[in-house]
């Protein structure tokens, strides 16, 4: 068996494995390639929202620039004057903190007086706007004015600042929104020109978030030429073409031609050696274009810490799958170990043994089959057996319990006839015993007995009479005739509280004259409840009956008191009436507090009374809709309180 098992175990790991592991190196590879894609993927659209985000920063500046400049070109031929054009180029500056300097330059000859030239020039110097009248120089060439006349519209133009006196410029570059001025008549008069340092625009660039740590902006004019770039070195001075070789760098020539003519895109490509992504868009309303670059160790930093998970997952994936692959095999041929266990277990004489079912339709599973069926006929005759054995064992159990049980209800009755018994035999016996001794006396003799003596044997007779009474009154009403009767008579009367309870006092009195009750009540006299009269009186005679009797009878007490309940507190809800009544003597012990509303339940054989009344008076009080409750807390005697609803 053993040999069996590990020959189709090993041919069935080899054979799960020449099929798993191929796939999951497979699998594996395909995942790394497509995360890299995805990687990049990702890169593209995050380089595309941070530069569109900084094309928007451009736009605004320069929107703002052009918006100033068109507002107020149409004053300089209002008032035409070299006054109010050095005032205009000053307010268009001050008002204007997207703008470092404004110049209005005229043609030759429109002021006599400053000859050929006039240039009127404000600068931002910190929070500052200082204004001058330039310096004669030959202006007519520049770019920025050169540019817009021939147009004959407003353009923007970068321009090299030789003199660099206005300490504006990243080495001397300058961008400017030039506009042609023309009079009424369309003659051209002037061009004004609003400068945007490249510095802060280049550091308005560099707030945005770049998408890398190493990213950096750069930006190109129509020709090439860099006006943005981290290398101040090529600013102006050189283009994306510059030392570019064809055979070497032909996607750097590519993307130059791409951003000169404006088009939008990305592209990777290697910059300074470096592998780059790099994303590029025009700049609105110019010959410009905005480019981010990515270095791919950046993008791919993440993707390249993967590759260093890549090669342990491989070896552990490899590992899983030959692990798998065992115990896959081992399960396979795994129902012949427990069978041939079972088999022998049977074999010895062990029937309780459980075959499973397989749902294989090998001949392995073919094989548990048959044994789970044989096994499951010799479990059904034999179970029979067993079945009639037990059923004869249950009925001899109930049988000896049903015996037990009747021999405890009968030794019950034979305690119940003896104490009833004993506790009518005793009062009758006292009344049988003066009634003879009166009988046999002659009136004479009566009349020599004194009165108070006379009036013990009457008072002692009356006494036991009345207690005869009330035995005979409760085991009347603990039978099923007398519970249906305090049932079908529950009629509510309005009942005085005081009333009853001092109703209640005066009656244990006759039995008891020596007995001293107080009654201590929270209610007025004509305070009334809705209840039964009759059984709310049994209840309250029964604890004062108990408190005289196993109380010191000096110290009791009954007090009547109201009190509001919440939902579900003591059953009860609203307000109820609480008759407590309290005594100072021995109590009752902890261990009969469970039983003391039991019926026929007395704390020992000798005590007097049939074990009714506490139960008796329990009843009555739920009866009502209220309880009788013991409490636990009082130590100096007992205190029972019966609490009924007020209605």
């Amino acid at each position: 068996m053993i040999n069996i098992r590990k020959s189709f175990s090993t041919k069935l790991t080899l054979a799960i494995l020449l099929l798993a592991a191929p796939i999951f190196m497979i699998s594996l590879g395909i995942l790394f390639t497509q995360s890299r894609h995805i990687v990049r993927q990702e890169a593209v659209g995050r380089a595309n929202s941070v530069l569109s985000s900084a094309m928007q920063r451009i736009y605004r500046n320069m929107a703002t620039i052009e918006t100033a400049t068109n507002a107020n070109s149409w004053l300089i031929t209002e008032y035409l004057q070299p006054d109010s054009i050095l005032s205009l180029s000053n307010r268009i500056v001050r008002f204007n903190p997207h703008i470092d300097g404004c110049s209005i330059s005229t043609e030759p000859y429109i002021f006599q007086r400053y000859d050929k030239n006039f240039s009127a020039y404000s600068v931002r110097q910190g929070d500052s706007v200082s204004t001058v009248i330039e310096e004669p120089y030959d202006y007519f060439g520049k770019v920025w004015y050169k540019e817009p006349r021939d147009r004959h519209e407003g353009c923007w133009v970068v321009y090299y600042d030789e003199s660099d006196s206005l300490a504006l410029t990243i080495d001397g570059l300058i961008a400017s929104y030039s506009k042609p001025v023309y009079d009424t008549e369309g003659r051209f008069v002037a061009v004004i020109s609003t400068d945007l340092s490249l510095l802060r625009l280049s550091k308005a660039i560099s707030k945005e978030e770049k998408p890398y740590p190493n990213s950096y902006f750069m930006m190109l004019d129509n020709e090439g030429r860099y006006f943005i770039h981290p290398d101040s070195t090529r600013l102006f001075t050189q283009t994306i073409f510059t030392g570019t070789d064809p055979s070497q760098q032909a996607k750097l020539i590519a993307l130059g031609h791409e951003m000169t003519k404006g088009n939008t895109g990305s592209m990777t490509l290697e910059l300074d050696g470096q592998p780059c992504l790099v994303c590029y868009q025009p700049v609105p309303g110019t010959v410009w274009s905005l480019a981010l670059v990515c270095p791919d160790r950046d993008m791919l930093a993440g993707y390249h810490r993967l590759s260093y998970i890549i090669g342990p997952l491989l070896i552990i994936g490899l590992l899983l799958i030959i692990l798998l692959s065992y115990r896959t095999a081992a399960h396979a041929i795994r129902p012949l170990g427990p069978l041939l266990e079972k088999t022998q277990s049977i074999a010895e004489g062990n029937m309780e043994v459980h075959i499973p079912r397989s749902q294989r339709e090998d001949a392995i599973g073919h094989l548990q089959n048959s044994f789970a069926t044989m096994l499951q006929s010799l479990n059904f005759h034999m179970g029979s057996v067993r079945y009639s054995t037990e059923q004869a064992q249950r009925r001899n159990e109930e049988l000896a319990q049903a015996t037990r049980l009747a021999q405890e209800a009968d030794h019950q009755k034979t305690e119940f006839i003896k104490n009833v018994t004993h506790q009518v035999r005793t009062p009758l016996n006292i009344i049988m015993g003066f009634a003879q001794i009166m009988s046999g006396s002659s009136v004479n003799n009566l009349e020599g007995i004194p009165d108070e003596e006379l009036k013990v044997i009457t008072d002692t007779m009356d006494h036991n009479s009345k207690l005869l009474n009330r035995l005979l009154l409760m085991l009347f009403d603990s039978s099923e005739t007398g519970f249906n009767e305090e049932l079908n008579n529950l009629q509510q009367d309005r009942v005085p509280c005081n009333d009853v309870a001092r109703e209640a006092i005066s009656f244990i009195l006759l039995h008891y004259p020596t007995l001293k009750v107080g009654i201590q009540s929270d209610v007025d006299d004509d305070f009334c409840i809705l209840t039964n009269r009759l059984y709310l009186m049994r209840s309250l005679r029964e604890l004062l009956y108990n408190s005289a009797k196993y109380s010191d009878g000096q110290h009791i007490v009954m007090r009547i008191t109201t009190t509001q309940h919440a939902q579900g507190e003591n059953n009860q809800a609203g307000p109820t009436i609480r008759f407590i009544v309290e005594d100072k003597g021995k109590g009752i012990a902890e261990d009969y507090q469970d039983l003391m509303f039991k019926f026929f339940t007395k704390v020992d054989d000798l005590s007097e009374g049939l074990g009714l009344g506490l139960p008796l008076a329990k009843r009555h009080a739920q009866n009502l809709g209220g309880d009788l409750l013991f409490d636990t807390t009082y130590h100096d005697g007992c205190r029972f309180i019966i609490e009924l609803p007020i209605k």
